[in-house]
């Protein structure tokens, strides 16, 4: 199988970091190598202050990544730093794909991924490999099956 190399920033609390070396395998063993610039405990972040890490840090790697993704686990939804993360990389007009952790059943999404995500996908190579590629739009829930359509508040222009 040929391997094809995607630059990707993935969002995920340091409690998760051996959950991305998963992700990372799976992915590996399916033909895709991912090279990763999000923060983990192999490459730590030793700074203070909150905006030189928005900036200074977080901000130039999500910038180089191709493809943001967010790895979804039931800690994932209250992480301020996830949803800043997220609103970022929209900002930037990245593909952000959401990627239910192996395992994880009935936890809920960061606001920010639902807001704005272009794909969230289950723990299923071919599909997490097709979305990080641009050729899988729209949400599953953790087993696969579509997510209910949120509802979205609509104004009057007049």
């Amino acid at each position: 199988m040929t391997s094809n190399v995607r630059n990707v920033f993935v969002s995920h609390i340091h409690e998760d970091d051996e959950g991305l070396k998963k992700l990372k395998s799976l992915l590996s063993k399916n033909g895709m190598d991912i090279r990763d610039s999000s923060i983990n405990s192999d490459k730590p972040n030793n700074a203070t202050s909150p905006d030189y890490i928005k900036i200074g840090i977080l901000a130039p790697q999500i910038n180089w990544a191709g493809t943001f993704l967010v790895y979804i686990t039931p800690e994932t939804k209250n992480s301020e730093w996830v949803n800043w993360e997220i609103e970022y990389a929209e900002k930037q007009g990245k593909r952000i794909v959401g990627i239910w952790a192996n395992g994880d059943n009935k936890c809920e999404v960061p606001e920010a991924l639902d807001n704005y995500a272009d794909a969230i996908v289950g723990w299923q190579a071919d599909k997490i490999i097709d979305a990080i590629n641009g050729g899988l739009s729209g949400c599953e829930n953790q087993d696969g099956t579509p997510r209910s359509p949120r509802p979205i508040t609509r104004y009057n222009c007049g």
